[in-house]
């Protein structure tokens, strides 16, 4: 008895000794997409910085897409997992709410810099950016300027896009075209659709492509060229402006409401909006923060095109249309 006694005294010491044996910390989960958890993705930063102030450990679990994020939360709704998603833009934001399975998110949007207003309490914007063509200047000096104008190219020129069932550009790109053409969408496929070399599952297995000189065009975004510009110090890929406008893509973040730490997750959302995150942004996600930082934005950002006429249906009209519009583009690139 008296060893028992003192081996139990032994291990309260430890205990005592070392806090985090006693008590082990709380592990926010966030379900994200692969780019933003990647290593060279703006997620490492943002689980350090969030770290040091929350007392706990953020655990990041990636999907290839945030279309694959919202299947993975909709396939576990009777046992989640999760506390926070993060990556679903507005085209999904409307059916993911429409699960039932979020909650307010009740962050601060005060001082949010969007090109539209933003009421949302659910799901909260962390960055956004226009999708758009990208071209190597060195290799094709004069771009299509309009989807006609790429309709019309020779028989020669190719494109890389993605799949709107399976990649957030994919979807982006589909109702670009419907927001831009309405109901002459499907002639609109049907002109583009010899031009289309292939349409992959993702967006970096499409611009792998593209950067092996597979076709001059993929779909990425505006923003894609700074890449080149501050990581690679290459100036040579662009964004064709497109006289129909850009289509746009906020993404959002949003607490579950099944958390077992909602007060955890609604203090993470508040930090994506913060300062330090919004600097990390621009370089990291390659994308436009949703509050400018003190520091302002990389010269490069300057250089890049600027939409004048930004393009956005709401969320319930794409919830309601997405079935139908996919439809439409299947039988229009058949």
């Amino acid at each position: 008895m008296k060893m028992i006694f003192l081996y139990l005294t032994i291990g309260l010491m430890a205990l005592s000794a070392n806090p985090t044996l006693a008590a082990e910390k709380p592990v926010l989960t966030v379900y994200t997409y692969d780019a933003i958890a990647a290593d060279w993705g703006p997620g490492p930063k943002i689980k350090a910085g969030f770290e040091k102030t929350c007392g706990c450990t953020v655990d990041f679990v990636a999907s290839y897409s945030s279309i694959g994020t919202l299947r993975k939360i909709q396939l576990e709704q009777k046992n989640p997992k999760a506390d926070v998603i993060l990556g679903l833009d507005t085209n999904l934001a409307e059916i993911a709410r429409q699960t039932g399975l979020f909650t307010e998110h009740g962050a601060d949007i005060t001082g949010l810099d969007l090109p539209v207003t933003w009421s949302d309490s659910q799901f909260l914007p962390f960055d956004y950016g226009y999708f758009a063509f990208v071209y190597d200047s060195e290799k094709l000096a004069n771009p299509p300027t309009s989807f006609k104008d790429l309709a019309t190219t020779g028989d020669d020129f190719k494109i890389i896009i993605q799949d709107p069932r399976s990649a957030t550009p994919g979807l982006g790109l589909l109702l670009w075209i419907k927001q831009a053409y309405g109901d002459q969408a499907a002639d609109i496929w049907r002109g583009l659709a010899p031009k289309i070399l292939t349409v992959t599952k993702s967006w970096s297995a499409a611009y792998s492509l593209f950067l092996k000189g597979e076709a001059q065009m993929v779909l990425s975004y505006t923003t894609s060229p700074a890449y080149h510009m501050i990581a690679e110090k290459v100036d040579r890929y662009k964004a064709a402006p497109f006289e129909e406008g850009h289509y746009m893509q906020i993404e959002t973040g949003a607490v579950l409401k099944s958390s077992k730490r909602p007060d955890l997750a609604r203090k993470f959302l508040q930090f994506m909006i913060s300062d330090e995150v919004q600097e990390l942004i621009p370089t990291t996600n390659w994308m436009l923060p949703v509050k400018k930082p003190a520091a302002g934005l990389p010269d490069a950002f300057d250089r890049l095109h600027t939409p004048a006429k930004p393009l956005l249906i709401t969320g319930d009209k794409v919830a309601a249309n997405r079935k139908k519009w996919i439809a439409e583009w299947q039988q229009a690139l058949r």
